[in-house]
């Protein structure tokens, strides 16, 4: 029966599904692949049907398997929140912070900030994961993440997600001007005409780039995708291309050769700090909060 089920089965279920190895994630709970095989045993036998494909070499995932899969990560995530909650209520401030961020952030608060939530609450554990836009809010509309730093998407956020902002920024054209003579500004259409070196389509960044040609009425041919302007510009200083990568990122204070044009029309870009508002925000969620509001009103006060 479902409500007979186990966190600790789902635990080994989410971890058998991640790794696609029964060994693999035998190791990463710290038991017995035989302990593993068992529970997930247990769990096919309540729900009435395989979860897993033994066949291949690589475990993969059943319809059933597929459709459980979120709802387990959902239980997981509520426990996990559950628990850091009343370590809280107990004054002991343990459990941990599932933060997504993208690449460019190295110069805003957020290292600071994490540094500060690190020294200030140990017992908090900070899981960081590393995504472009796109995959960061699915993974906090699905409860995997607490929080994301992402790209402000051209379409609107969800009714259950707040955004907080983080800062502004254009994209800029980088290139070996020994290769291509462009002038300030590069519009669009000229950019049309060359290979394109830009983010990923995952990437919010790369979806205001291509919704900004397509109002242009031209097509960008994207030939070398990079979500690390660090690659970004190793290919425009290759003369493969033009990288159009956000101008505020640190990676373009390394230019060694490159040119550095902006783009007409400009193309904008907003960081924000999102999550979720439909479900209450767990205690390490509310400690990382509560230092960004403190960071927020005291750049505020250095602005005014």
């Amino acid at each position: 029966m479902l409500w007979a089920m186990e966190l600790r089965s789902l635990e080994y279920f989410v971890a058998v599904a991640d790794e696609r190895s029964f060994t693999r994630a035998a190791q990463l709970c710290h038991v017995t692949q035989s302990t593993i095989s068992a529970q997930i045993s247990g769990l096919e036998k309540q729900l009435g049907e395989p979860l897993f494909d033994r066949s291949g070499r690589e475990v993969g995932l059943t319809e059933g398997g597929q459709v459980l899969l979120p709802y387990a990560r959902r239980c997981l995530a509520a426990a996990a929140d559950a628990r850091a909650e009343f370590s809280a209520r107990a004054g002991l401030e343990r459990g941990e912070l599932r933060i997504g961020t993208g690449g460019g952030v190295e110069h805003t608060a957020i290292p600071e900030l994490l540094g500060r939530l690190h020294r200030e609450r140990p017992g908090i554990d900070i899981h960081l994961v590393e995504a472009t836009s796109g995959p960061l809010l699915d993974l906090l509309l699905q409860g995997r993440l607490h929080a994301a730093v992402i790209a402000r998407p051209v379409e609107a956020l969800p009714p259950t997600v707040t955004a907080a902002p983080l800062f502004t920024g254009r994209l800029v054209a980088a290139f070996d001007p020994a290769v291509y003579r462009l002038d300030e500004p590069v519009s669009l259409a000229e950019l049309a005409g060359h290979p394109v070196i830009s983010y990923p389509t995952t990437s919010a960044l790369r979806t205001r780039l291509d919704a900004a040609a397509r109002d242009q009425g031209v097509t960008l041919a994207v030939n070398y995708v990079a979500n690390d302007v660090r690659l970004q510009t190793a290919f425009a200083r290759e003369g493969v291309g033009v990288a159009v990568s956000l101008g505020a990122d640190p990676a373009l204070g390394d230019l060694r050769g490159l040119a550095v044009r902006s783009i007409s029309p400009a193309v904008p870009i907003e960081k924000i700090l999102v999550w979720r508002t439909d479900i209450v925000a767990c205690a390490p969620l509310r400690a990382f909060l509560a230092l960004w509001n403190e960071w927020s009103t005291d750049d505020e006060r250095r602005s005014a």
